[in-house]
């Protein structure tokens, strides 16, 4: 019986960890496209005081 609790405990783990891996690559791919289109948005204005960083 402790066997059996023991395998869905680790599914259940296993599972979660498989769902949140696949909801960050998701947050991580919308960050990357919000990125892209700022650094392509702001490259025709010059080097003003409008940049995110300084680089």
């Amino acid at each position: 019986m402790a066997l059996i609790l023991a395998v869905l405990l680790l599914a259940l783990l296993l599972g979660g960890l498989g769902f949140a891996a696949h909801a960050l690559w998701w947050i991580a791919v919308i960050v990357l496209v919000v990125w892209l289109l700022g650094f392509v948005l702001r490259m025709g204005e010059g080097t003003g005081r409008g940049r995110w960083y300084r680089w």
